[in-house]
């Protein structure tokens, strides 16, 4: 017979949900409040849902002119574009250098192999605020391209890289090298062969690696806030920016902070499902 649970068990289980759904839940529901709601001292549960908050900091895409809006600022709109631009290229710049370094790693044999592989992974050690000054100097300086997408995008790349190349390593490990080289004997080429045979068996890592250089380009602040200018600020540096001494516009931080989580969402879920597709696609035999 088996014992009852502790009753404690599930009281931590309720703090923890408490603890990990709580900032959600309050961020969505004040989004949905007008500062009067959120500021009022007598707030309550209750209260009369409403998305002007959302209307003010998405004016600029709306296809109609909200009553409450007296002066569109197009601020967030434009940052929110920027943060899908260089998150979705610097995410697709990454994969396509990552999968061909982490393939010429595992399949190639020259010196230095094995030092290389290993100082790809030691780079990504390196914490971002020390690259700050060295990038900034050489971004600025040298290249001219500090405050521009290219520069932020390059400079993801850069980060992300090392860590793509070595997740994709032990994906293309477990690839049987039979399969490229049956593909070899019926005329393929090099090229051929790595796009037409390794990459599709190779779906499940290109996801991950996805979710996660997606992941830390669209949520980076210190590097973005450093090296953008007005016109090319992401997302958080924008809400950020938007908290001064004097007016803090509470309810639209809060719509805000929520259209900045339903990206990441939504394309995790639809990278998962490359993830969850490529595990389960020799499970059944015919």
């Amino acid at each position: 017979m088996n014992a009852r649970p502790n009753p404690a068990f599930y009281a931590l289980l309720v703090a923890l949900m408490f603890m990990a759904l709580g900032p959600i839940v309050l961020m969505v529901s004040n989004s949905l409040k007008l500062n009067v709601d959120i500021t009022s001292p007598t707030a309550t549960l209750l209260f009369t849902p409403t998305i002007q908050n959302y209307e003010t900091a998405l004016c600029h895409w709306l296809p109609y002119e909200p009553e409450h809006v007296r002066r569109c600022d197009r601020t967030f709109g434009r940052a929110l574009g920027n943060s899908l631009i260089i998150s979705l290229v610097s995410t697709a710049i990454t994969l396509i250098l990552g999968c061909m370094a982490a393939y010429a790693l595992v399949r190639f044999r020259f010196m230095g192999r094995q030092v290389t592989s290993l100082t790809t992974l030691m780079v990504r050690m390196v914490p971002p605020a020390v690259l700050l000054v060295p990038v900034f100097g050489i971004w600025t300086f040298q290249f001219g391209i500090d405050g521009t997408i290219a520069g932020i995008v390059l400079i993801y790349v850069a980060m992300n890289l090392p860590f793509v190349i070595w997740i994709l390593q032990s994906f293309i490990v477990q690839v049987p090298i039979q399969l490229e080289e049956a593909a070899r004997m019926d005329g393929a080429g090099p090229f051929r062969t790595f796009f037409l045979v390794v990459l599709p068996l190779i779906k499940p890592g290109l996801a991950a690696a996805a979710i996660f250089t997606f992941r830390i380009a669209w949520n980076e602040f210190l590097l973005a806030n450093a090296l953008a200018d007005r016109g090319s600020r992401t997302v958080p540096v924008t809400i950020v920016n938007s908290l001064t001494e004097y007016d803090i516009d509470w309810g639209v931080i809060m719509a805000t902070g929520t259209l900045l989580a339903v990206p990441p969402i939504l394309f995790t879920l639809v990278a998962s499902r490359q993830i969850i597709t490529g595990m389960t696609a020799g499970a059944v035999k015919g």
